[in-house]
């Protein structure tokens, strides 16, 4: 058995996770406002794209704008402001259940990222879309000795945060976690089905803390183990909670 050491959220897609204590999961909408919305680029949204058609080429994130990655995000769930921050000091804050407040997170967006875009960003967010790369309902579990794996061939830290996960457990063996594939495990009061794999992109190569791309992780992984997976996803099966501390298995 695993212990369940982080729980994290991304209620942005593309922007920095936010730390729980303990989340309620179930099968409809596995972790809840985890990347429940995304930063769309002007360009698609203007050219008529549905909500439900973009693709990653389609929105803002680290892979294609590392630059986000210098933001901090902060989120109140119950009342559905994002703060932003940078350097510790609030650049935006809006209501993103309200037009008014989207606007005030454009308006900064489209300033910030003046040398990276070439229309206004747009915040959007359909009811039953998740902006996962699972395209489904489904949370990341990230194992922390196989991190320290791959730091063994980096020879260099690798700060966890680049695999943006939403459980991160410790106390299984370095790549234990890709013989769950298949199977159903429990996290806390949870019931999990563990589905694939996750390949990984470049944006795992953006150090979460400085916003420049300065690793080649996909490359890394590619050399180093014969594949670029990090991580598996996991269907939800049964509605529980899952705490911090919580044994996985």
């Amino acid at each position: 058995m695993a212990e369940i050491v982080q729980i994290l959220r991304f209620p942005v897609k593309g922007l920095s996770g936010q730390e729980l204590d303990s989340v309620d999961v179930s099968p409809a909408g596995g972790v809840p406002l985890d990347r429940m919305f995304a930063i769309a680029r002007g360009s698609a949204m203007a050219g008529g794209k549905a909500v439900a058609d973009l693709g990653w080429k389609d929105c803002l994130q680290l892979k294609n704008c590392p630059k986000l990655a210098s933001l901090a995000a902060e989120f109140d769930a119950e009342e559905m402001v994002l703060t932003l921050k940078r350097q510790g000091r609030q650049v935006a804050r809006g209501n993103l259940s309200q037009p008014v407040g989207r606007q005030l997170i454009e308006q900064f967006l489209s300033a910030f990222l003046a040398d990276e875009i070439n229309a206004p960003p747009k915040i959007v967010s359909e009811e039953g879309q998740i902006f996962s790369d699972a395209r489904a309902p489904e949370l990341s579990i990230i194992n922390l000795e196989t991190l320290r794996d791959i730091e063994r061939v980096l020879r260099r830290p690798l700060d966890p945060r680049r695999f943006r996960g939403n459980l991160y457990v410790d106390g299984l063996p370095a790549w234990a976690e890709f013989d769950w594939v298949g199977s159903e495990l429990d996290a806390g009061g949870a019931r999990l089905r563990i589905t694939q794999r996750i390949d990984r992109c470049a944006a795992t190569n953006v150090d979460p803390a400085t916003g420049e791309s300065d690793m080649q992780i996909p490359k890394v992984l590619q050399s180093g183990f014969g594949h670029m997976d990090c991580g598996v996803f996991a269907e939800v099966l049964s509605a529980g909670s899952i705490r911090r501390g919580d044994a996985i298995g």
